[in-house]
């Protein structure tokens, strides 16, 4: 049975986020409807990693197990022509045949993940449901001293949800990154795998830096402390990319 790897795009304002959620419409469910319009065939996917509601993905990996052996070209534009006609705001960008011992979530060596504020007094038009609207300048080099305390490896339980299932709060954060591209301020960030919410609650709490209210070495007693209480506040959904997975 061929398997299929799967690499995705998706605007996630109008889902409840990646997983299937009864009465509400998800991005699996989507693709799974495609997938089974295309191809004749109820598939669960396999994923990289779930997606909150709100957030986008720019390379989000998944993965399905089909019948027949289809063109990998087919695969791709059925199920985006499937998509399409849905209303969707989801595409297949590739479509690849792989071993199946591969698995979209399992094989993954490394996340990464991309949040975007735009920092100017206007609102925006066009990245009103795209990036986090900041008003006040952020100071971009205290933001960059304070980002150096997480990387490595560490217990995140500070930026940590209360809901999360990660059986461990220790994590390995491989890079943070934070640029000035004109109006928006970006942070990139790399790990093998996240605590639920730890990118945004780090990006709450690095642009409290930002804003001057938390100096740099705050970052690092906040760490310390391992306690969701002395996190910034929570960097709202919409400003949260999946940029892609390593394998």
């Amino acid at each position: 049975m061929p398997r299929y790897k799967l690499t995705i795009e998706y605007d996630g304002t109008p889902y409840c986020g990646w997983q299937q959620q009864a009465e509400l419409r998800s991005v699996q469910q989507a693709i799974e409807e495609a997938v089974e319009k295309f191809s004749g065939e109820r598939r669960r996917l396999a994923t990289a990693g779930r997606t909150d509601a709100g957030v986008h993905a720019l390379g989000q990996v998944a993965h399905v197990d089909l019948v027949r052996d289809w063109p990998t070209d087919k695969v791709r534009d059925a199920l985006n022509a499937h998509l399409t006609a849905a209303g969707d705001l989801v595409f297949i960008l590739a479509a690849e045949k792989v071993a199946d011992t591969f698995s979209a979530r399992l094989s993954a060596q490394r996340r990464r993940y991309l949040y975007r504020i735009v920092n100017r007094r206007p609102p925006p038009a066009l990245d009103r449901l795209r990036a986090w609207h900041v008003i006040r300048p952020l100071d971009i080099a205290a933001m960059r001293e304070g980002a150096r305390h997480l990387v490595g490896h560490h217990d995140f339980s500070t930026f940590r949800a209360t809901d999360c299932q990660a059986k461990s709060p220790m994590k390995t954060l491989e890079r943070i990154d934070v640029a000035r591209d004109g109006e928006f301020v970006l942070v990139e960030t790399a790990a093998r795998s996240f605590l639920h919410h730890q990118v945004r609650f780090m990006v709450g709490s690095l642009a409290q830096v930002g804003l001057g209210r938390w100096q740099p070495d705050d970052m690092l007693r906040a760490l310390e402390a391992r306690n969701l209480a002395r996190s910034g506040p929570m960097a709202p959904a919409h400003g949260l990319y999946f940029v892609g997975v390593d394998y």
